[in-house]
């Protein structure tokens, strides 16, 4: 489940990358979000990282007293909102693809706090990743999901994740995931290399 060679400068150029490219899409939803209840535009909390040590995720504030905000709403349904979190793939602390950043208190809801989930925590925490995109809820989805995402990472198939990604910025996550759903047996076709898998969803 070790990570592939490369990986380190995939996360790297497209942090970059994304940096300059969003630059602009950043500051707008700086400034939306301040003038949309005057509050700080970003967020921070704990997240359970790689070797289960704990880091400081950064994402764009989308709640208010526990409510979505009007731009919040926008920010989600796109995951414009996680754009923050490129500072963290840049600091070492994420990669663009990983599974997903847990709290401490998801993993032990979920039941992962055990030296048998330790698999889990082997990798990097990402941005984006299978059960991101395929909306694992519940601990059995979620870790087949990121159990298969680490048994077969590569560069082929992170690519794809982070295209899928970018056509959720720009479709958003509905039509994106409900473009996945409805391929042929309800399954999600990625190729890794010369290997092909498959999720159900």
């Amino acid at each position: 489940m070790n990570p592939y060679r490369g990986k380190r400068a995939l996360d790297l150029l497209v942090a970059g990358t994304a940096g300059v490219l969003f630059a602009p899409v950043a500051a707008a939803v700086t400034i939306a979000v301040w003038l949309d209840d005057g509050a700080a535009p970003l967020f921070s909390q704990p997240r359970v990282g790689r070797g289960r040590e704990p880091f400081t995720i950064l994402k764009f504030r989308t709640l208010r007293a526990s409510t979505v905000t009007r731009v919040g709403q926008c920010l989600r349904h796109t995951g414009i909102d996680e754009l923050p979190q490129f500072v963290n793939v840049c600091r070492g602390q994420m990669s663009v693809v990983g599974p997903r950043p847990l709290t401490a208190t998801d993993v032990a809801r979920l039941g992962w706090s055990d030296a048998a989930h330790d698999w889990r925590f082997s990798a990097k925490p990402g941005i984006t990743g299978l059960s991101q995109l395929l909306t694992g809820r519940g601990a059995r989805s979620s870790e087949r999901l990121d159990r298969l995402y680490l048994r077969r990472q590569s560069l082929c198939l992170d690519v794809q994740l982070i295209a899928l990604s970018l056509a959720v910025n720009v479709l958003g996550k509905r039509r994106v995931r409900r473009w996945i759903r409805g391929k042929p047996c309800g399954r999600l076709m990625v190729t890794a290399g010369r290997r092909r898998m498959s999720v159900r969803s």
